[in-house]
């Protein structure tokens, strides 16, 4: 049964700076659902575009895997092509808890998780990679260098899928995505209260920008085009292609 998210709904104890603990890891199926607008079809839809995309014998990788439900998407929809899914996190909590829990439907096509620093992790051979809502932790500074990583390990006809928190330049359509975000998340379940603190907790350690940036960056570092596929307010899905 998948526990519910009731991380932030104290107020007895100062809000820390948020990190994907083992308490995190423990409700983190419930806390991403009922705070990331379409993140169910965003996973979903991943084994589409694995089953379109992925090329036999080669590298997928899933970084910031979080528990593995991008790579198990992946997983569904390779079919009978023959791939290593490389799922990659910093998170010795998450890491532990997708080994614990993932099952391995099949011989063929199974999941290596690694404990890593994206960051270090050599990307070689790759067909498809995943980021989803994970490049909004790594400081801004270092963002660049690691798209340009990734589009130099993939290969000719592979694709980058960049899923993120956005901003928009237009004030009164960033205020009006945000109010719809907050609302959806109290519609969710979570009280005021949680809501506030987890805002909080999340300050200056989630780290969005816009669109144009995203795909200004996309563009520096060779992919031939970039587009939006799927979006839910204020959050969207990347496709880039080598």
């Amino acid at each position: 049964m998948r526990k519910k998210d009731t991380l932030y709904r104290s107020s007895d104890a100062p809000v820390k700076p948020f990190e994907f603990n083992q308490r995190v890891a423990a409700v983190f199926p419930d806390m991403i659902e009922r705070s990331v607008p379409g993140y169910p079809l965003t996973i979903a839809m991943l084994s589409v575009i694995a089953n379109e995309y992925a090329q036999d014998n080669s590298n997928i990788y899933d970084l910031g895997c979080s528990l593995g439900a991008a790579s198990l998407a992946i997983q569904q929809g390779l079919k009978d092509k023959v791939c290593n899914i490389i799922a990659i996190d910093n998170s010795e909590a998450m890491i532990n808890t997708c080994i614990d829990n993932m099952p391995q439907h099949r011989q063929q096509n199974k999941i290596s998780f690694v404990l890593d620093d994206l960051r270090q992790t050599e990307i070689i051979n790759a067909s498809l990679v995943v980021m989803n809502f994970t490049l909004q932790f790594i400081p801004l500074v270092e963002r660049q260098m690691l798209i340009n990583k990734i589009f130099q390990g993939m290969l000719r006809g592979g694709v980058f899928i960049l899923s993120e928190k956005i901003t928009f330049d237009d004030a009164v359509e960033n205020n009006t995505m945000d109010q719809l975000h907050q609302h959806m998340k109290a519609m969710n379940g979570y009280e005021q209260l949680e809501i506030a603190n987890k805002r909080q907790a999340l300050d200056k350690v989630l780290v969005p920008e816009s669109i144009w940036l995203h795909q200004q960056r996309l563009h520096n570092a060779g992919f031939a085009q970039s587009f939006i596929w799927l979006q839910c307010f204020n959050f969207v899905s990347l496709i880039a292609t080598k």
